[in-house]
């Protein structure tokens, strides 16, 4: 399988490198047009700040190819909210793939922000979550998150918010959660995408 992993300046590559490795994978990190379009599914990972990602984006061109591709595509993290229509992080307009804002966590929840950690994850019926029941735990790490919306397949309450940990739109699915940080139950759902959609 043909597995491209998207190159700019706000991936979180070898810890998905590996996972996919461990999952008997490899996978090439570009930022070809090419071969992004060519590959039989694109992952999207992402730990940074959402300007500055976007800024890049569209700084080579990729913002309007991303959108365009039609194989099975996992943003994760960032790479889930720059999927999204705008991000609160500096004003940041985003790929629009799915039709819901980034918003930040109240500072004055009580919580610590950002949400980092374990938590668990409540599933839709969708065949990234495959044969996983609702309450696996997953790791998360982020400070914005992406409001319960007509996309959500899976929810995650923290800060007293019940938000989205993963969207599904068409051929694109988003994780707000790491899969290739969160154990057995992670490299299941990298395994679904990978082998099931």
């Amino acid at each position: 399988m043909n597995i491209a992993i998207v190159k700019y300046n706000a991936g979180n590559t070898r810890s998905v490198l590996c996972a996919l490795h461990r999952l008997g994978y490899e996978a090439t990190v570009t930022d070809d047009p090419v071969l992004l379009a060519s590959a039989d599914r694109v992952i999207f990972p992402g730990v940074g700040e959402a300007s500055t990602a976007m800024e890049y984006l569209r700084k080579i061109n990729l913002d309007g190819v991303l959108k365009s591709l039609k194989q099975p595509f996992l943003g994760i993290c960032l790479g889930m909210q720059l999927m999204c229509s705008h991000s609160e992080e500096n004003d940041a307009q985003c790929l629009g793939i799915f039709d819901v804002p980034i918003v930040k966590f109240p500072l004055d929840s009580g919580e610590k922000i950002p949400h980092m950690g374990w938590n668990t994850i409540d599933c839709k019926d969708d065949p990234l979550f495959s044969e996983l029941k609702t309450n696996r735990w997953c790791y998360f790490v982020h400070s914005y998150y992406a409001p319960l919306c007509e996309e959500t397949i899976a929810s995650t309450t923290y800060a007293g918010i019940t938000f989205s940990a993963s969207l599904h739109k068409n051929n694109f699915w988003g994780c707000q959660f790491h899969p290739e940080k969160s154990g057995d139950v992670g490299e299941r759902i990298l395994a679904h995408f990978l082998e099931a959609l």
